[in-house]
């Protein structure tokens, strides 16, 4: 199913590395204040069941698909989780795209479809992004983990 698309890219939840070590931190400091508590029966055990919950959540996260990033027939196809709407963006309406950076900032909430000061933002992880401009000058960014392949498929189908 792949194979037909100029660019095809499945992008997790869970799957941002600041996000896992931030959680395997919390998980780790669970089980050291479990190790050093001396009375174990009723705050050891808490300790215990929420660093394993940390790590069982966190495991789980790695296979929750935030969002699916699709371009084909001259348009950029993104679909997002269960109940998110599907968003189609058309190429013949863009007129300018760049490769950019996402953000300045060391960590950015995955977002999906939010509008904000002119601006439509889908991100999952990665640093870089792809920024969209259209004819009412609407700007998309499409963060992605690999940008220079969204951005050559893109060129590719707004030239056809």
């Amino acid at each position: 199913m792949t194979d037909n698309y100029p660019f095809h890219e499945k992008q997790y939840l869970g799957r941002d590395y600041n996000f896992i070590s931030i959680r395997m931190v919390m998980a780790i400091f669970c089980f050291a204040a479990y190790y050093w508590t001396e009375n174990r029966e009723r705050n050891g055990d808490l300790l215990l069941l929420v660093g394993c919950a940390i790590l069982f959540i966190s495991v789980m996260m790695l296979f929750v698909l935030h969002f699916r990033t699709i371009v084909n027939n001259k348009s950029v196809i993104l679909n997002g989780l269960w109940t998110t709407r599907l968003v189609k963006i058309d190429l013949n309406s863009i007129v300018k795209v760049e490769n950019t950076k996402y953000s300045n900032y060391l960590l950015n909430n995955p977002v999906y479809n939010l509008h904000r000061n002119g601006t439509i933002r889908f991100y999952a992880g990665g640093k870089d992004a792809v920024k969209l401009t259209d004819r009412d000058g609407l700007v998309y960014v499409i963060g992605t983990q690999r940008a220079l392949e969204l951005y050559n498929a893109i060129q590719q189908e707004m030239k056809k």
